[in-house]
């Protein structure tokens, strides 16, 4: 009998946009207060991440924004899709994320939401937003890699 096992850090969602539109200076694993119903929906793979974003308020680190799709089991109708969710984080950690956000105008984005010993976890930066002319340059180099990756292959091929 072969038991199937979980991966212990299995992503569940990731803000693929995020490292696009913004700068990370640090970034922080957050636990999440969830519930029954959330849960499930999760190991379903029905969240996104896309317009979440954080804030701070009364000394506690909230994420707005996030969709979780009702679970249609659930009893009850389940959970509102999106509601507000408490992230878990050391006082220092909020601490300081608070004086940073405050600081220097900078913004709280989940970047990718996972598993981790049974738990799930969210990933959140501390980052500015990029510029316009930032996103070009990254996009600029990211060809020119790829046309470098190209005419090594060929090179390799021919000769």
């Amino acid at each position: 009998m072969s038991r199937k096992t979980k991966n212990p850090s299995s992503v569940v969602a990731s803000n693929r946009r995020a490292r696009f539109d913004y700068v990370f200076d640090e970034e922080y694993e957050a636990g999440i207060v969830l519930t029954g119903s959330e849960v499930k929906s999760l190991r379903a793979g029905q969240v996104q991440l896309r317009e979440a974003y954080g804030l701070v308020r009364r000394g506690e680190v909230w994420l707005v924004g996030m969709h979780i799709a009702p679970y249609e089991m659930a009893r009850h109708g389940g959970h509102e899709a999106k509601r507000e969710r408490k992230l878990l984080l050391h006082g220092r950690e909020i601490e300081r994320i608070n004086q940073r956000v405050k600081e220097r105008g900078l913004a709280i984005v989940p970047i990718r939401m996972y598993w981790k010993n049974g738990r799930v976890k969210v990933l959140i930066g501390i980052g500015r937003g990029s510029r316009r002319y930032d996103k070009r340059e990254k996009l600029k180099a990211r060809e020119m890699e790829r046309e470098a990756r190209r005419a090594m292959s060929d090179r390799r091929r021919s000769g």
